[in-house]
């Protein structure tokens, strides 16, 4: 039962999460683009604002990329009595939920009054919801290893995990427009699908209310596990940090090989709203992407454990690249088919989170592979390097998703009727084919590079183990 209560309250825990993730890096976009600016004085000004905005939150997010392992070893070097992790997650999602809410607004017209002093404020507010998201993610993720020692155990958690995770993602994609419409409806008196600022507000502080909900639970239902390979640890100091990740090889590798994935994967998934608005023209439709992802994604992290056992961890990765591939090229004949394009989505969404799954799995058996390697257990710090990394490929997609939907006419009140073919073409090159290239990278040094399998972990756990019990038996001899 206490094995239930862990799983299903971290999987909780996943779902707000994620649709916090997913509403700050793949909507927050959408939204400058299409709404925040409306009845600001003429698209020059627009274009000029929305490139400010979005360089900013590639500038701020990269130098709060930098902070991460800090914050990491921060987290592993703090001791209470609610463990080392609860009081980050706690206080990072108070924190990171106001700041969500804060910026899908216009700070009371500042937009059109005084866009200057918008871009400053926005600024302030934009760092306090990354760093306390940071302080949340790294400490949710880090969290996952001090469960268990077992890579079967772990693989169980993380897969319940990813299923709330994927829920909470998807989730967002189906109820962004009608909750976008009713709160326009309801507060600005709409008619139709119209969406509106208001709306926007509306959806934020629901994901902002999901997201300190399931945080609450997951402090609740979690407990960090009381192994003697957990009690051998030492304090972490910043200046060994990189020292640290640097001699852990697995975790390199393994590091370059995610962030080309997860870069081609943001940019293509916060490309695919802008491709039913303006490629396809039925915006409506864009609901059926988070069904088509819930379907699928919900299938894939189901399948997940079986695979692994069917073909390891290595090759449900790369496999996974290669459906993802064939996602790619489908989209690109896609034409004006909603049904083709859907195909082509779910593709993605069927290989996405076997990818993370199989990159969450093997990052957790790098604490154990460092903690043989460098002499101390760095779970944190070892655990900051996917969602640094997810961080940094959202980072940089949100700047291209910017240029490309300035660069094809993807702006303010245009339609699928202002859109050109050659601006379809530099939309498609953006969402399609540099995406592909990275995608492919990826899965081969994924392949070739990576050596940590699932039974290379289970024997260094037991030298860890031994060691352990080793160094425990000269301290009783001593005394």
């Amino acid at each position: 039962m206490h094995k239930v209560r862990q799983s299903v309250t971290y999987a909780l825990g996943a779902f707000g999460h994620d649709a916090f993730y997913a509403a700050l890096t793949t909507y927050f976009i959408a939204f400058v683009t299409s709404q925040l600016f409306e009845g600001s004085d003429g698209k020059q000004v627009n274009a000029w604002l929305i490139g400010a905005i979005t360089t900013m939150v590639v500038v701020i997010r990269i130098v709060e990329i930098a902070f991460d392992p800090f914050i990491g070893a921060l987290i592993d070097n703090t001791q209470t009595r609610w463990g080392k992790f609860k009081p980050w997650i706690m206080g990072g999602a108070i924190v990171s939920s106001l700041a969500l809410v804060a910026i899908f607004s216009n700070f009371f017209g500042l937009t059109v009054s005084h866009p200057n002093l918008y871009l400053f404020v926005f600024a302030i507010v934009f760092i306090i919801a990354d760093f306390s998201y940071s302080a949340l993610d790294v400490a949710f993720w880090g969290l996952l290893p001090s469960l268990s020692l077992k890579s079967s155990d772990r693989t169980s958690i993380g897969t319940v995990a990813r299923f709330g995770s994927t829920l909470g993602h998807t989730s967002v994609a189906i109820v962004l427009v009608p909750i976008n419409v009713w709160v326009s409806q309801w507060l600005m008196g709409t008619t139709g699908d119209t969406e509106t600022r208001a709306g926007w507000l509306g959806f934020a502080i629901i994901i902002a209310a999901l997201s300190l909900i399931g945080a609450l639970l997951t402090c609740w239902g979690t407990e960090e596990g009381k192994s003697p390979v957990r009690k051998n640890v030492k304090k972490t100091s910043f200046k060994d940090i990189f020292g640290i990740l640097g001699r852990n090889d697995q975790l390199m590798w393994l590091a370059g090989a995610y962030f080309l994935f997860a870069l081609g994967f943001a940019i293509t998934n916060s490309m695919v709203v802008y491709y039913f608005h303006y490629v396809l023209g039925h915006p409506e439709e864009y609901s059926m992407v988070g069904i088509v992802e819930a379907i699928l994604g919900v299938i894939a992290v189901v399948s997940f454990p079986s695979l692994q056992r069917l073909i390891t961890r290595k090759w449900v990765y790369v496999s996974s690249i290669c459906v993802m591939v064939v996602g790619y090229v489908l989209y690109n004949f896609s034409g004006d088919s909603a049904v083709m394009s859907l195909v082509s989505t779910g593709l993605f969404y069927v290989a996405q989170p076997l990818v993370f799954l199989a990159t969450l799995m093997t990052i957790s058996d790098c604490v154990e592979y460092g903690q043989l390697r460098n002499g101390t257990r760095n779970e944190s710090v070892t655990l900051t390097v996917r969602p640094l990394l997810d961080k940094l490929g959202g980072a940089f997609s949100n700047g291209i998703v910017g240029v490309a939907a300035v660069g094809a006419g993807m702006t303010g009140a245009a339609t699928a009727a202002d859109i050109t073919a050659s601006g379809v073409m530099h939309f498609k090159m953006f969402m399609l084919y540099i995406p592909m290239v990275l995608v492919i990278v990826s899965a081969i040094i994924f392949a070739l590079k990576i050596t940590l399998t699932e039974k290379k972990h289970d024997e260094i756990v037991r030298k860890l183990e031994e060691e352990f019990d080793s160094d425990a038996a000269v301290e009783s001899a001593d005394r």
